[in-house]
């Protein structure tokens, strides 16, 4: 139970983490759904322990968030926040694989290919993948057709060829080719910054709001999109394995240009504190009700993990 002293977004933050990850276990029970013949127990076995690991949920709690200041009904906004974590813990499962990063650590824990297998690491990101479309599309998500359509429509761009899939072909290639200012900024929109968009754009289409209300939320997303991985790149440079739950230093061993790289610590720290005061003056139109929205952005520019 949470103190009456503690912080309140801290409190709203670790509330969210719970109630998604209550949804997550529901949505990766053993129980077979109508359309499918069984859920094999190794495969789903690696989907939960790649998935129901901890992690602050930020991706869903973004979504929460969004849905909340705009009115949208809270259930489906859940069920939406659960699929989006799927789609981004099948991310980590793939990027860790050796053909890629090659990452041994992830949340302080062996990798799904360590704790398993590779054959089944892949099949569990894979299943990850499917399963958030499934989630969205489901009638159970209690939304109006032609939305759960935007949304699966809007996650497919997010999670696909020109959105985080793009962007860490881009970022493998970055290892070969290493790329200005202009191209990282790119890579870092895609592979990172897609998935943090959608949340925030999501939260506004389930909540059926106007074409500007979805742009302003995306924007906001856009920018919170690459504060995180600017502060992900200096946490690279600064922190070490065990406070962050995964190797350290990797990009300088590998060779990627990263903004740190190119023009310092301090100065992306700068630039951190003014991409803050730019999410704070998206929300700016919402008064106080986006107070929690705009500690987000200070949270995800400051985290230290």
């Amino acid at each position: 139970m949470e103190s009456a002293s503690a912080d309140p977004f801290t409190a709203r933050l670790q509330s969210a983490a719970s109630r998604v990850e209550a949804e997550l276990e529901q949505i990766l029970s053993q129980e077979a759904r109508d359309g499918e013949i069984v859920r094999p127990d190794r495969l789903l076995s690696a989907m939960r322990y790649g998935v129901l690991n901890g992690g602050k949920r930020l991706r869903p709690f973004l979504v929460i968030e969004t849905a909340r200041l705009l009115n949208a009904p809270p259930e489906p906004a859940l069920r939406i926040a659960a699929a989006l974590e799927c789609i981004h813990c099948y991310s980590l499962i793939h990027d860790d694989l050796p053909a890629m990063d090659d990452d041994d650590l992830r949340r302080g824990q062996p990798t799904v290919h360590i704790a398993f297998d590779e054959a089944t690491a892949i099949l569990a990101g894979d299943g990850l993948l499917t399963l958030a479309f499934d989630v969205i599309s489901s009638d159970e998500t209690a939304l109006p057709p032609e939305i759960r359509l935007r949304l699966v429509n809007a996650l497919s761009r997010a999670a696909g060829i020109g959105g985080m899939v793009g962007g860490q072909a881009l970022d493998l290639m970055a290892e070969v080719d290493r790329p200005g200012e202009a191209a990282i900024v790119r890579l870092q929109a895609m592979k990172t910054g897609a998935l943090l968009r959608y949340a925030c754009a999501a939260g506004a289409i389930a909540a059926g709001s106007d074409d500007g209300t979805v742009a302003r939320m995306t924007r906001f997303g856009e920018i919170i999109g690459l504060a995180f991985q600017l502060a992900d790149d200096l946490l690279d440079v600064t922190s070490d394995a065990a406070t962050l739950g995964k190797a350290t230093g990797k990009d300088a061993g590998r060779g990627k240009g990263t903004l740190v790289s190119l023009q310092g610590a301090d100065a992306v720290r700068q630039r951190l504190a003014s991409l803050v005061d730019e999410a704070e003056a998206v929300l700016s139109p919402f008064g106080e009700k986006a107070q929690t929205l705009k500690r987000a952005a200070g949270f995800i520019a400051d985290r230290n993990r």
